[in-house]
Parts: C-alpha cells; structure tokens; sequence
C-alpha cells in the first residue's frame, strides 16, 4: 500500500502544460464513494484470487519493487489533477500472466501484469507512461462517467433529471463495480489520459520521450503473433496517437529536465 490523505475534483490544473477538455458532468450522476468503495472491493477479491492461484508476486520481488518506486514517484504529482487522490490508498500489485495488460482502478488500485513488461521489453521510463496513463484515467474519473452513462441508458433514467438531483444512482455502483475491468474508453478519454499521465511521469522525472517509444512498441506488438494483447485491445494504438504525443512531449520537456536535477 502507497500512501495518501483529503477532498474532491477532476478539474484541470491552472499550471498544467499539457491541454485537455473538461471533465464530464455526467460523472456525478455516480457518487465517486461508492464507485470507489466498489473498486477496492473488486481489487481485493482480484488480488485473493491471484494468492490462491500462486501468481501475486511477492513486494520483495525486483519487478515489484520497481514498480512500487515508480510509483510512489508518480503519486505526488496526481493530487493537482483530481483532490480525491489525496484520501486514496494507493496499492499497487505484480501479477505472474503472459497477458499484456495493465489498469488503475477508481481510488488508485494499480494492477500490472508481467507480460507487459516481459513481452515489451518495458523501461523505468516506459512503465512510467502505462502507469501515468492508467492513473489518469482513475483521475479524470473516466470509469465513473463511462458507467454513469451505461446505466441512464440500460435502466432508462432521465439524465435530466438526475443532473437536478431527481433520483440516486447511488444505490447502483457496488453492483457496477463489477464493470470496472471490462470498460472500453473513449478516445477522447484516452487522449486525455496520455497528456495527463505524460505530464504527471515528467514531473516525476521519467523521460517524456518514452511516451513516444511505448507506444511504437504497443503498435509492433499489435502486428506481431503475441498472444494475450488485452491492454492493446481497450488502448489501441495508431500514428496519431504517436504523433499527438510527440506534438506535446516538448510541452513538458522542461518539467522532466528539473525533476531529473532534483534527483
């Protein structure tokens, strides 16, 4: 467990380098508690499942340590974007699958799996992009409004009225958590989620420029006969994803440089 502590927003730093939209209305629809309360449920009955199978790598293990120091790099630089960050309790696990995949759950539940890195080949620099990425999307609350917006039309509740505090979806996240792991963004959710996370590992002092290499890799593994591609098959890549990135990795060039002479 990572540490944390206080209040609430998804709203978009004034000092922020890189540039994306507001966040949707339609996220309060789902109270950020109860989804996140959902999520810690559903992580803990994740991490049970993978003890008993005897694929949670140890915190002692180097890969899990590794991804522990990233992390705790990252996490500093998260409350700006979303204040709720503060009262999380981060936890990130290591689980032994050939599946090229990784995820940030709703209240910062960060799970990773060893294919991701064994298969990509993956740096410090490059983890540090997935995992910026992935925590952005808990910080811009994209799973809340993504099933905020499967539930008004699956249970046919009036978004107007909602939005007037007619109603409670409240009662709905614990069953929605179940969801979490099967969500599909949207891209301009995932746009939002490479800036946010670009500039967060940045000012964390890992190099912007790896943004541009994981991705190139992610499209080689697309094309290749590797099997397990989950990550690939909800973040798909593509040259205008590279190219956005590429069009903002000097925004925040200037960050990395002074994080890395702190060091």
């Amino acid at each position: 467990m990572l540490g944390g502590v206080a209040a609430a927003s998804a709203a978009m730093p004034a000092w922020a380098q890189v540039e994306v939209g507001e966040a949707s209305r339609l996220r309060h629809l789902i109270p950020a508690q109860e989804l996140e309360t959902a999520a810690e449920q559903q992580y803990a009955e994740l991490i049970e499942q993978a003890k008993a199978k005897g694929v949670l790598v140890p915190a002692s293990n180097a890969q899990s340590q590794r991804l522990q120091r990233i992390a705790s790099a990252l996490i500093p630089h998260t409350y700006a974007w979303n204040e709720r960050a503060r009262q999380w309790s981060w936890a990130v696990a290591l689980i032994r699958s050939d599946d090229v995949n990784a995820f940030c759950m709703p209240g910062g539940k960060i799970a990773f799996f060893t294919g991701i890195i064994d298969k990509l080949k993956l740096t410090d620099d490059e983890i540090a992009m997935i995992m910026g990425h992935e925590m952005a999307h808990a910080l811009r609350e994209h799973s809340r409004e993504q099933l905020a917006k499967n539930s008004a039309t699956s249970i046919g509740i009036s978004l107007g009225a909602q939005l007037l505090g007619l109603g409670d979806m409240g009662n709905y996240a614990a069953r929605l958590g179940g969801q979490l792991l099967s969500l599909r963004f949207s891209r301009n959710d995932e746009s939002d989620a490479d800036l946010v996370g670009l500039e967060i590992a940045a000012r964390a002092g890992y190099n912007p420029n790896a943004s541009v290499t994981l991705w190139q890799k992610m499209g080689n593994a697309t094309g290749s006969s590797a099997n397990g591609l989950a990550f690939l098959s909800t973040h798909p890549s593509g040259p205008e994803r590279i190219r956005e990135l590429q069009r903002n990795v000097p925004r925040v060039q200037a960050l990395y440089q002074a994080a890395r002479a702190q060091r």
